[in-house]
């Protein structure tokens, strides 16, 4: 396993010129039920470069959501190791995983995941203020711009349509110019043309920020735009390949 991850790793560096930003090795998460434990990952090795972009496929139960917190350190492996941004996952305790959370990853979820009595700088601000940045609402008002939503900053979830929710998530998430994005089916809750201009503009604020972009969907077709796709089946890498 040592000898995979090691040629996983120079291929990364090799590509991108530097050493990989997410190592993973060996990654296993097992939890318990009435009927036993249930192995959700089983043995997970792969890297990523920095400013890579990967598509995360597989079926409903394969593990992509589950390796998605795990990289974001939202979940605690039960085997293995998570290398992310010179950072073990494993050896940290949850302080230090709140900072690492807040210093190098921004997380969009299919829910939008706002804060109803908080309007929309208020949520984008959030992560700056945990970070005990000053100017935070400024900053929030910027990023917000940058998705669009430069005149809706004073508005609550309530009075935004799913797309604008969304959007606002995506801002929240590169507020801080995270290292990585970590996009979990961020268009599962809206519609086809709205999803569209959402991804349109996910894409492209990570080509501008230069930022890695991890994404689970199951649209291949999306998971091809990223130019090289992972497919997961039964808590296992079934292929990574690099889409020409």
């Amino acid at each position: 396993m040592d000898a995979i991850v090691s040629d996983l790793c120079h291929a990364a560096t090799a590509t991108r010129g530097g050493p990989p930003l997410i190592a993973v090795r060996d990654l296993s998460f097992t939890v318990a039920s009435a009927a036993g434990e249930i192995n959700i990952l089983k043995g997970v090795t792969f890297a990523v470069s920095a400013g890579e972009a990967v598509g995360i496929v597989g079926p409903s139960g394969s593990g992509k959501s589950t390796l998605m917190m795990l990289i974001g350190g939202l979940d605690r492996a039960t085997g293995g190791s998570i290398t992310v941004a010179g950072h073990d996952l494993t050896a940290l305790d949850e302080d230090a995983l709140a900072r690492f959370r807040r210093d190098h990853v921004g997380i969009v979820f299919q829910a939008f995941h706002l804060v109803p009595t908080m309007t929309a700088e208020e949520n984008v601000a959030l992560p700056l203020e945990f970070a005990g940045i000053g100017d935070a609402l400024a900053r929030a008002r910027e990023a917000l711009a940058r998705v669009g939503l430069g005149h809706r900053t004073r508005h609550y979830p309530a009075q935004l349509s799913g797309g604008e929710q969304q959007r606002t998530a995506l801002a929240r998430a590169i507020v801080a110019r995270p290292s990585i994005i970590l996009a979990d089916e961020p268009t599962g809750n809206l519609d086809g043309a709205t999803g569209a201009a959402v991804m349109d503009l996910l894409f492209g604020l990570r080509a501008e920020l230069g930022t890695t972009l991890l994404l689970v969907t199951h649209d291949p077709r999306l998971a091809e735009r990223c130019g090289r796709v992972v497919a997961i089946a039964d808590g296992r890498i079934a292929s990574d390949r690099i889409v020409a």
